[in-house]
């Protein structure tokens, strides 16, 4: 018996250990990730000669399945980034809403872009649009800075091929594909519930207008028409050149989705059929796909830009994604371990027996890593990496709802610890730490809430 909570208590010291370095210590969360790794599998009776084999068996696997496509969606990204296409949308969605619905217009922008675009990255490059349009329109800055922030960060935890949602996939062997078209739907709801609050803002804090009192002295007029002109200046792409990167191979995704879910895996006696079939179950597999629209956005998203240039641009954005691969990996490993020792098996056994979907485990691992170490990428990846090879074990489980209650979990109460929190409070002026908070770390448990409700929905219907 004693034996038999070995494994229980092993695992409970290794995600104690994990959050202590993270916190505590120099130790980047890699090798503390690592470090949990070898005392689960110590604890859950692998030998240090398989501990080190597993390790690289699951850093490889997990890469094998989503290393290729984080590096696709980032190209795809930076260059969404320097061709000015992620400001076109902007400008766009605000004329077709008109005066007046700026907010949705800027929630609805940041939902698109950061699928592939880093959310921190695409907040600096689109607030000073927000910042132009609340002095223009006289609206309050912290619904404009909140509604574009919260479109961001909501797909950026859950859509791939963001990194954290695409090493969540990874580890629990999920189609990429299906999760990115779910979580589009299931990030939906969690923007407008966000846009909402963001337009509350404006009643409770009716000043926010007046935080950066030497701009204010100016005529609001003229800071417009500086923007304004500063942008007519820089050569933007058309509408359509801007979006398609972006929705093209969510087309190709959906429509072998749409096939999958038709024809199913059966043989299909049709010649012409059967061509079709095979064809757009090679175009919409995410690494073909993606490969695509990365072709297609610098062709023409920037066509006047030299061979050179676009190398550049293409492998700076790369650089950003080593770090983030790596973190990946290792999460594959720490999940490897724990499935190939008794960890999971003795775990799942205990989770069958509690009053609580089993659903709920990954969900309830990512809000607590969110909360203690702020980073979302990481609190997912930890809380995929832990609950995979547990829920595994259990019947009746739908491993890709398992998957995006790891996302949806780490949205909760972005404050202090969280990089985009001191950047949307800052960029807008915000000083008073319970401001702060009132701004962006209710904003995001909101979301969070909401995604809660829809990933119990979404259990009962699969």
């Amino acid at each position: 018996m004693v034996s038999t909570y070995v494994p229980v208590i092993g695992l409970g010291v290794s995600v104690f250990t994990l959050v202590f370095l993270v916190l505590r210590t120099r130790i980047h969360v890699l090798i503390a990730m690592l470090i949990s790794a070898i005392i689960a599998g110590i604890t859950g009776g692998l030998t240090i000669t398989s501990i080190v084999a597993v390790i690289g068996k699951g850093f490889g696997s997990t890469l094998g399945s989503t290393g290729i496509v984080i590096g696709l969606g980032i190209m795809i990204g930076k260059i969404l980034e320097v061709s000015g296409a992620m400001e076109k949308i902007a400008y766009s969605l605000i004329n077709v809403l008109g005066k007046k619905r700026e907010e949705w217009a800027l929630a609805i922008t940041g939902y698109i872009v950061s699928i592939p675009i880093f959310v921190n990255s695409a907040f600096v490059i689109l607030y000073p649009l927000a910042n132009a349009l609340a002095k223009k329109g006289k609206r309050n800055i912290l619904t404009m800075g909140v509604a574009l922030a919260g479109g961001l960060v909501v797909t950026h935890h859950v859509v791939p091929p963001t990194p954290g949602p695409l090493g969540v996939a990874g580890i629990f062997g999920v189609d990429i594909g299906a999760m990115m078209l779910i979580g589009m739907a299931l990030s939906l709801p969690c923007v407008i519930g966000i846009t909402f609050y963001a337009k509350w803002l404006a009643t409770k804090y009716p000043e926010s207008n007046l935080l950066d009192e030497e701009r204010n002295l100016q005529d609001l007029r003229e800071i417009h028409k500086s923007y304004i002109e500063n942008k007519i200046n820089k050569s933007l792409p058309s509408l359509s050149n801007s979006i398609f990167p972006i929705i093209f191979p969510l087309l190709l995704i959906f429509i072998k989705a749409i096939n999958s879910l038709i024809f199913g895996g059966g043989s299909v006696s049709d010649r012409e059929l059967y061509l079709y079939l095979q064809v757009f179950d090679f175009l919409g597999e995410p690494i073909i796909a993606l490969a695509i629209s990365v072709l297609l956005a610098s062709y023409t998203l920037i066509p006047k830009v030299s061979k050179d240039e676009v190398t550049e641009h293409l492998e700076n954005g790369l650089k950003m994604a080593g770090m983030i691969l790596l973190v990946t990996g290792v999460g594959g490993s720490l999940g490897a371990v724990l499935h190939e020792s008794r960890t999971g098996i003795v775990l799942a056994s205990y989770i069958a027996n509690l009053p609580i979907t089993p659903i709920l485990i990954p969900f309830i691992i990512s809000t607590l890593m969110r909360l203690v170490q702020g980073s979302g990428t990481v609190a997912m990846i930890t809380a995929a990496s832990i609950s995979a090879p547990i829920i595994s074990q259990l019947p009746d489980i739908n491993m890709l709802v398992a998957a995006l209650a790891a996302t949806m979990g780490s949205l909760f109460f972005g404050y202090f610890n969280d990089s985009l929190f001191w950047m949307v409070n800052r960029m807008m002026g915000i000083k008073d730490a319970k401001q702060q908070m009132i701004v962006w770390s209710i904003p995001t448990t909101i979301a969070w809430g909401i995604g809660l409700c829809g990933i119990l929905l979404l259990n009962l219907i699969m």
